[in-house]
């Protein structure tokens, strides 16, 4: 597995500045892959489809989610895939092998008041809780990745058009609105970086010394904020306003495909799942109208 594992920082390097994967995910990757190479090599296999099934059953036995799974062999399929692409190798020999199916599962969101009362609360008597109070409802007000989000830069965003410009999976741009209030919001944030701050650089969001502000610390400073304003202990984080932007369109009536695009997602599928979000909806029109409830 030599040649397959010494190219395996080349593959983690595409994922990260080309598929604009985050650094989560391109670290799971880089584990699914070694653990991969690992097996092999400890079990002095070559690649093939039956050493390859024997592989995923001891995934399986080790009692893996079907999601874990899926990511496993995702991950290990898709780096041959960049092997043969870069002419490493000459086939594939993940090609055709399944992925479980997934259980679908809702996303978890807040709802509209809970979004917009965490938004009405947070403060901004200082520079910190300006630029939070900016981040969180930019992020809400867009739907942005979080990865998209930490990347803008200022010539990026439109005050007059009220535009954003992103550059997103597989570098490709797309504009998104956002709302005279983030507009607002944003522009105090911005007024008081390069006052307070004397920033000149062209981020939108940095950190309290002027450098550029990590996913990970944004991942960090929401449900440290959340939990002080609401005394909720609930798991939150950024991809979760991601999905609460998604599911409020939607059950305001928005068309699936202007959220696909609003979301950039590559397929309409992705963003299907939203469908399924509505069933408070659902279970208010069957209450109200199924006979057995209105006797």
């Amino acid at each position: 597995m030599g040649k397959e594992i010494g190219n395996l920082d080349s593959y983690l390097g595409y994922l990260r500045e080309i598929k604009k994967y985050s650094a989560h995910t391109v670290k799971a990757y880089g584990i699914d892959i070694r653990q991969f190479c690992h097996y092999f090599d400890e079990n002095k296999l070559s690649v093939n489809k039956n050493t390859i099934r024997d592989f995923l059953a001891s995934v399986y036995a080790q009692r893996k989610s079907k999601a874990t799974v899926a990511r496993k062999i995702y991950a290990v399929k898709s780096f041959y895939g960049f092997l043969v692409r870069t002419g490493v190798l000459k086939n594939n020999p993940l090609e055709g092998t399944g992925t479980p199916k997934l259980d679908r599962k809702i996303p978890q969101i807040l709802t509209e008041s809970e979004m917009l009362e965490f938004l009405d609360a947070l403060p901004e008597k200082n520079f910190l809780q300006l630029r939070n109070k900016a981040l969180f409802e930019f992020l809400y007000a867009t739907g942005l990745r979080i990865s998209e989000l930490t990347e803008l830069k200022t010539g990026d965003v439109h005050f007059g058009e009220r535009l954003v410009r992103v550059m997103g999976k597989g570098k490709k741009e797309r504009l998104v609105p956002f709302h005279e209030q983030a507009a607002g919001i944003l522009m105090r944030y911005l007024q008081c970086l390069r006052s307070e701050m004397s920033y000149q650089g062209d981020r939108v969001f940095v950190n309290s010394r002027g450098g550029a502000l990590s996913q990970r610390s944004v991942e960090r400073i929401l449900p440290q904020v959340y939990r002080l304003l609401s005394g909720s202990s609930r798991p939150i984080y950024p991809h979760l306003l991601r999905h609460s932007f998604a599911t409020h369109l939607l059950q305001r009536g928005a068309n699936l495909r202007v959220i696909q695009e609003l979301l950039g997602h590559a397929n309409l599928a992705t963003t299907e799942k939203y469908t399924t979000l509505n069933f408070g909806d659902l279970l208010k029109t069957y209450k109200k109208f199924h006979p057995r409830d209105n006797p």
